[in-house]
C-alpha cells in the first residue's frame, strides 16, 4: 500500500467517523474533506472542485427548485384534501403510499413527506386511525418510489455522475423503472400487513385543543408568593403529577449542584421534563410561569392564544442555532414553551439548545402569529388547521413544465440537466415562483454535500484506493462469483446508509463497486444499481433519512419501532435485490 492509498484512506475513516457520529453537520464534513483531498494532492483543484459543476449536483438543485414550485402551489395539498375523503383506514393507507410513490419518482421525497405529514395526520384523525399506523409508511413509501427513476432521489444522481467520471454511459431516466416497481409493489404489500400487526397505535389523531403527545422540556419561573419557594427539589418534584421530572434549578444565571437537595428561592429557574399534561399540573399546583420577560410577545389581550407544534424542518436554516441567538420569539411573535427531541435527554433551557432536524416546539402565540408560520419553509406545523388554497394557475404551470421537463428527458431531446435548468427558467419567467421562492426551495446543505464528496469518491479511484478494496475483498469472495460480490455491495451500502447521509454511502461505496466489476472483468451497471437502491432505503433506523426523522417525531414512535418494521423489509429488499437486478442489468 503506497502513501496515496493510505492518506485516503485515512480521509475516508475521518469521514465515516464524523458521518456517524454527527459530531458536525453533514455539509460542513464534506467541506471538510474535499480541503483535506486537495491539501494531501489526492486530487486536483480542478477535481476538487468538479462536484460543483457536476451534472448530479446541478440536476438536484434544478429538481429541488422543480419540486418547490409544485409544493407552493397548493397541488400536494389537493392530494391531501382528496386523501381525507377516505374512511376505510386499509384503503387510506394504501392510497396514502400510492401518492407518496407516484410523487416521490419525480418531486424530491422531503418536499412530499413535509407537505403530507400535517395533512395525514389530519386526515387520519378524520378516519378514527392513529397517525402512527400511517407516518412510518409514508415515509417508507417516499424512499422506494424515488428508486423508480433517475430523478427521483439524488442518490441515483449522484451513482449515476460517477459512473460518468469513469467513462461509463450512466443511466437513463426511467432506466430504473422496471426493476423498481417490484420495490414498490413488494414495499407497498409488505407496509400494508405491518400497519395492523407492526406499527404501534398511540391513538387517535387529537385536535388542538387536546394535550400535546411527547416529553417535552420546558424552564418554569419561580415568582414571588409561590408554594414551591423553601422546598427543596426533591419535595418540589414530584407531586402527585405524573409524567413530570425536575432536571436542574437555576439561579442568577448559573446551575445548582445537587438540585434534588437545594432549596427553591423566589426568581430560580426550574429545568422541567415531562408529558404537557404533567407539566402543566405542576406548573399550576406551585403557581409557576413561563418567560416573564418581553411583555411584548403576548400580543392584544383580547386576541384568543393558541398552542401549535412546530418541527424544524430538514434543510432549516434554523437547525443548528439556538432560539436564542435566532431571536426566534421576536422574528415570529411567539414564546416556545417547550423542546421537544426524542432520543436524546436535554438538560439546557430550551432556548439555549441548538435546534436540530426534528425538533418538535410547542409554541404560545396568536392565530395571526400561527398562521404566519405557515409561509416559513424552516418549520412544519404539526398541528395545522387552515391548509393552503389550490392556485389553479400556478398548479397548472408547475405540473406542465415538471412533465414537460421529464418529456424531453425522456424522449432524449435534451439532457436531464438541461431541461431541468430550463425548467426552473420558465418557473421563474412565468412567475409560478419568485426569484427568492426558487433560491429557498433548494436544500443547500445537500449541494454542499454532494459537491464536498464527490472529490473523495475520485481520490479513492485516482490512489488506487478503490481497486486495493476490491482486490482485498475478492480474496474472500472468489473472483468468479459475481452475484455474491453484488450482495456484499449491496449489504455494505445499505448498512452504511442506517448509520450515515445516503449521498455518502454512496459516493464511497460506488467506485468500490465499479472496480470490482472491472476486475472480475463483468458489467459494472448491477453493481452500480445496487449502491443506487440500496443507499436510497434506510429503513431500520429514524436518522438513516430525511424522511424518517420528519416522521420520527410526529407519530410519536420509539427508536425500536423503526427498527421492527423497516427491519424486515430491509431484508425483503436485499433478497429482492440479489434475485432482481441480475436479470435486469445482467453481468
Amino acid at each position: 500500500m503506497d502513501i496515496a492509498i493510505l492518506l485516503t484512506f485515512l480521509v475516508l475513516a475521518g469521514a465515516v467517523y464524523l458521518f456517524v457520529t454527527e459530531k458536525l453537520p453533514v455539509d460542513l464534513v464534506a467541506m471538510l474533506v474535499l480541503a483535506s483531498v486537495l491539501a494531501l494532492g489526492l486530487v486536483t483543484p480542478r477535481e476538487a472542485l468538479s462536484g460543483f459543476s457536476s451534472e448530479a449536483t446541478v440536476t438536484v438543485a434544478a429538481m429541488f427548485v422543480l419540486s418547490a414550485g409544485i409544493s407552493r402551489s397548493g397541488v400536494l395539498q389537493g392530494l391531501g384534501d382528496l386523501l381525507g375523503k377516505i374512511r376505510w383506514p386499509w384503503l387510506f393507507a394504501l392510497v396514502l403510499m400510492a401518492f407518496a410513490a407516484a410523487t416521490s419518482a419525480f418531486i424530491n421525497n422531503t418536499a412530499i413527506v413535509a407537505v403530507f405529514l400535517p395533512l395525514v395526520i389530519a386526515a387520519a384523525g378524520a378516519t378514527g386511525t392513529s397517525p402512527s399506523k400511517m407516518l412510518i409508511p409514508l415515509s417508507y413509501a417516499a424512499q422506494f418510489g424515488g428508486v423508480c427513476t433517475l430523478v427521483g432521489t439524488s442518490t441515483n444522481l449522484l451513482v449515476h455522475s460517477v459512473a460518468q467520471q469513469r467513462g461509463l454511459p450512466g443511466f437513463t431516466l426511467f432506466e430504473f423503472t422496471q426493476l423498481g416497481l417490484w420495490f414498490v409493489g413488494a414495499g407497498t404489500l409488505y407496509l400494508l400487513v405491518a400497519q395492523r400487526f407492526l406499527l404501534p397505535d398511540h391513538g387517535v389523531a387529537r385536535d388542538r385543543t387536546d394535550s400535546h403527545a411527547g416529553r417535552f422540556v420546558t424552564e418554569l419561573h419561580v415568582p414571588e408568593k409561590s408554594p414551591a419557594i423553601g422546598k427543596t427539589g426533591s419535595e418540589v418534584l414530584p407531586l402527585d403529577t405524573g409524567d413530570a421530572l425536575l432536571l436542574e434549578i437555576y439561579r442568577d444565571g448559573y446551575m445548582l449542584l445537587q438540585p434534588r437537595a437545594a432549596t427553591v428561592e423566589a426568581g430560580d429557574r426550574l429545568l422541567v421534563r415531562g408529558g404537557w399534561d404533567a407539566i402543566e399540573k405542576a406548573r399550576k399546583a406551585l403557581k409557576l410561569t413561563f418567560d416573564p420577560v418581553a411583555r411584548d410577545l403576548d400580543g392584544d389581550p383580547a386576541e384568543d392564544r393558541l398552542h401549535a407544534e412546530v418541527m424544524i424542518a430538514p434543510g432549516s436554516h434554523l437547525a443548528g442555532r439556538s432560539l436564542a441567538q435566532l431571536r426566534f420569539g421576536h422574528t415570529y411573535r411567539l414564546r416556545v414553551h417547550g423542546l421537544q427531541r426524542p432520543g436524546e435527554a436535554i438538560r439546557q433551557a430550551p432556548h439555549k439548545v441548538p435546534l436540530a432536524v426534528g425538533d418538535v416546539l410547542l409554541v404560545d402565540a396568536t392565530e395571526r402569529a400561527i398562521d404566519g408560520l405557515r409561509s416559513e419553509p424552516g418549520v412544519m406545523l404539526l398541528d395545522q388547521r387552515r391548509r393552503q388554497g389550490v392556485d389553479g394557475r400556478r398548479a397548472f404551470l408547475s405540473v406542465a413544465i415538471m412533465i414537460a421537463v421529464i418529456l424531453v428527458a425522456a424522449l432524449e431531446i435534451m439532457s436531464i440537466v438541461s431541461s431541468a435548468l430550463i425548467g426552473c427558467v420558465a418557473l421563474v419567467a412565468l412567475h409560478v415562483l419568485k426569484t427568492e421562492e426558487a433560491y429557498g426551495g433548494i436544500d443547500w446543505r445537500v449541494i454542499m454535500l454532494l459537491a464536498g464528496v464527490l472529490p473523495l469518491g475520485i481520490a479513492l479511484q485516482n490512489s488506487g484506493g478503490a481497486e486495493w478494496l476490491a482486490h482485498t475483498s475478492l480474496r474472500f469472495v472468489g473472483e468468479g462469483n459475481p452475484l455474491l460480490a453484488l450482495a456484499i455491495v449491496y449489504l455494505l451500502t445499505s448498512v452504511m446508509t442506517e448509520l450515515m447521509s445516503n449521498n455518502a454511502s454512496a459516493v464511497l461505496v460506488a467506485p468500490i463497486a465499479i472496480a470490482t466489476a472491472e476486475l472480475m472483468g463483468v458489467d459494472s451497471k448491477p453493481f452500480l444499481v445496487a449502491v443506487a437502491f440500496a443507499a436510497s432505503t434506510s429503513f431500520a433506523t429514524p436518522i438513516g433519512y430525511q424522511t424518517n426523522t420528519m416522521v420520527y417525531t410526529a407519530g410519536g414512535y420509539r427508536f425500536g419501532d423503526f427498527f421492527k418494521v423497516g427491519m424486515p423489509l430491509n431484508v425483503i429488499f436485499f433478497i429482492m435485490a440479489v434475485v432482481l437486478i441480475p436479470r435486469y442489468f445482467p453481468f
